[in-house]
């Protein structure tokens, strides 16, 4: 086992890691930006080197500075969290020249499944179904509308490398398609430096759910069940929920086994997540993997009992996965609410600044997963989620009651936050009644 882990990453994912670690008995290392000087995982780390200013490029995102600090205090691993480095295939590359390890997969995994094209065509050959669409990347205009045009509107565009809802548009029509194929394509170069684009048809009103996987390096992969993620804004997600209520036993059960077969298609090692859409019929296609931990990890620990960030460092070193499959039982419902620096109203707008107050709710079966405390000072350099409130129960009714509460009980002062805006939305009938899909805020919010 790794007597030294880094953690190249900020806020509550990095506090996180820290207190794994501190449990397996692991010292940890901080990274830190100037802005995050007084932060709370530079605190609780054993060690904690500043690796730059505020801007991302030139300390998050600064692979050198990164190893460089790794090397300084003979760390022999890094754990990226989620965003920044987390899915960059050179920055493994870099560590595996270094002799350092990377708590994730390869970097030829990343690659081939970070390239959401790629990606595509992977799991086309694996036999894992997708939406309809292009099979090879498009680069230019013409060829996509071409493309577009076989395939069927309405289209979604998509950038090869996108994430978080950049280099996306839907085209409803040839007549719409050259602005927005144009759009999508500058926002992917300015975002990601990357051109490359593919088409998938656009599904109407789907749910967006996913499936855990764990996959170690002797070729055992579990799944640990799927997660709901269709409350979201802007392609973010805003609630989380596991299991989902979309879906019935044989569903639950074939889509798990189709996450496996995609994993193990790629050789996966390490935690990583298949993502489906569901359309109104039952029909499940793949959208993307995601190579890293993902921030809705909690609602997959609480009701498998799998602690996910430990089970990543274990494979990192080598060992075998601590479960088999016939070990995993999924119990109880578990429900996630991020809470954001942000105003709802003026189109989610992040809103730093000092938190002057703050109340934390506790009690059976609630979790808060955050770096931020009295007198904290959220920078805005980066993403705005300040916190995570994770509850769970029996079922989703007493889960759904269990986060009313706590909810009510949070008190951030010194800050807009989107913590009545959450509130609100578990008070929707639809939510209520589970009748949601990707399109629950635009539906039921004029945000606009």
């Amino acid at each position: 086992m790794f007597q030294k882990i880094l953690i190249a990453n900020r806020g509550e994912i990095a506090v996180r890691i820290i207190r794994a670690c501190r449990e397996m008995g692991i010292k940890t290392v901080a990274v830190y930006s100037e802005a995050d000087r007084e932060a709370l995982h530079a605190q609780l780390a054993d060690e904690a080197i500043c690796i730059g200013p505020a801007a991302p490029q030139e300390s998050y995102l600064n692979m050198e500075r990164i190893l460089s600090a790794t090397i300084a205090t003979k760390a022999e691993a890094i754990h990226p969290g989620f965003g920044f480095l987390s899915e960059n295939s050179k920055f493994v590359e870099m560590c595996e020249k270094c002799n350092v390890a990377f708590i994730g997969p390869s970097a030829e995994v990343i690659h081939k499944m970070g390239n959401k094209s790629e990606a595509r065509k992977t799991m086309m050959e694996a036999g894992v179904p997708v939406v309809p669409g292009t099979k090879e990347p498009v680069y230019n205009v013409e060829e996509a509308l071409e493309a577009a045009k076989e395939i069927g509107f309405p289209i979604m565009i998509k950038a090869s490398s996108g994430g978080g809802g950049k280099g996306m548009r839907i085209s409803e029509s040839p007549e719409d398609f050259v602005e927005n194929f144009n759009t999508a394509q500058r926002e992917s170069v300015n975002a990601f430096a990357d051109d490359t684009m593919y088409l998938e048809r656009y599904v109407r009103e789907p749910r967006h759910i996913e499936v855990q996987i764990l996959g170690d390096k002797f070729g055992n992969v579990v799944q640990l069940g799927e997660r709901d993620c269709s409350i979201q804004r802007r392609h973010q997600k805003m609630i989380e929920e596991s299991p989902s209520c979309a879906i019935d036993q044989a569903t639950r059960e074939k889509m798990g086994e189709t996450a496996v077969r995609a994993a193990k298609a790629v050789g996966y090692e390490s935690a990583g997540t298949i993502e489906f859409l569901l359309d109104k019929s039952g029909e499940f296609f793949f959208m993307e993997m995601n190579t890293r931990i993902q921030v809705e990890h909690p609602v997959t620990e609480f009701v498998s009992g799998v602690d996910l960030v430990k089970e990543q460092i274990r494979i990192a070193a080598g060992l075998p996965l601590s479960v088999e499959q016939k070990d995993i039982v999924m119990r109880g419902h578990a429900i996630e609410c991020r809470i954001n620096a942000e105003d709802p109203s003026r189109n989610f707008m992040p809103c730093p600044g000092t938190i002057e107050n703050i109340h934390l709710p506790g009690g059976n079966g609630v979790r808060i997963d955050t770096a931020v405390f009295n007198g904290y000072q959220i920078p805005p350099n980066y993403d705005s989620m300040i916190m995570k409130v994770i509850v769970y129960d029996k079922d989703r009714a007493s889960a759904i009651a269990k986060m009313r509460s706590t909810l009510g009980e949070v008190v951030i002062e010194g800050v807009q936050t989107n913590l009545d805006f959450q509130y609100d939305i578990l008070n929707q009938k639809d939510f209520i009644e589970g009748n949601v899909t990707t399109d629950f805020i635009p539906e039921h919010y004029n945000m606009e």
